[in-house]
């Protein structure tokens, strides 16, 4: 099997080659099983007030949360995710402000701010997410809630001496971590079937992006930091018990009032 790749170790680019096909690599995510549990709990997080959602992208969850009521505002860095946004039914609609999420400012006095799908982890650094919790806090109403969903890291399946572990084995794609536990910067490696060659070879595409792992309690400190407390921890959107054996948590900080 011959691999290609995609170019030097980055955060995903999310640019104009993987803006187009990223809701159909992401279909699992679409569907009411996953989506629905997640809009309830930001629809009644939101409330009467209205939402912010950093890396809006393509507008899986704001849609559907703007098709309910709510007053939903993005942030993206990403000018061709947004494009694909601006191509869906009332994606016109959104106010979507292109910058970083670390330390955009859009308005004040929202009564949520989320980020999704792991989306934290595309800060790299300590002082980047904790920047984020201050940007966030900056923004919210007294009172107001920010929400993340997030995997747990699962170290625990690595024994000593092991840095790499894989998450996804099919017949069409093939993905793995590398761990750095000093820095808890982990590279997500996929090879992804992309054809035959001339030769009737098997050709694979390579690509790989970078990400920051980070740990409930590490994410409960900076929310502190930033003014906020925690109010619900989750194994998911479904509500279910966070847990030891939990492999990722939605957790909600709250604004405390002046």
């Amino acid at each position: 099997m011959t691999a290609y790749a995609t170019g030097d170790l980055q955060p995903s680019p999310f640019d104009e080659r993987v803006a187009p096909t990223y809701d159909a690599g992401s279909a699992h995510m679409f569907g009411p099983d996953a989506l629905g549990p997640t809009v309830d709990v930001l629809e009644e997080l939101a409330g009467d007030g209205p939402a912010l959602e950093l890396a809006i992208g393509t507008g899986r969850v704001a849609l559907p949360l703007a098709d309910r009521g709510v007053e939903v505002h993005g942030i993206d860095f990403s000018e061709a995710m947004v494009a694909e946004l601006r191509r869906k039914p009332g994606g016109d609609r959104l106010p979507v402000t292109i910058g970083d999420m670390a330390t955009t400012r859009v308005g004040s006095g929202y009564a949520l701010a989320y980020l999704v799908y792991n989306t934290i982890t595309n800060l790299l650094s300590q002082d980047e997410q904790v920047q984020c919790f201050r940007t966030v806090a900056e923004q919210l109403a007294p009172g107001g809630s920010f929400a993340i969903e997030v995997f747990v890291p699962q170290l625990r399946r690595m024994p000593p001496g092991q840095t790499a572990v894989p998450f996804h084995v099919g017949s069409r794609h093939v993905g793995f971590d590398t761990v750095d536990v000093v820095t808890q910067l982990s590279v997500s490696h996929h090879y992804t079937q992309a054809g035959e060659d001339a030769d009737g070879r098997r050709v694979a595409r390579y690509a790989a992006s970078a990400h920051r792992y980070v740990w409930p309690s590490e994410l409960d400190l900076m929310a502190r930091i930033a003014g906020l407390r925690l109010r619900d921890r989750w194994a998911g959107w479904d509500r279910s018990p966070f847990t030891a054996e939990s492999e990722s948590h939605v957790s909600v900080w709250t604004k405390v009032a002046d």
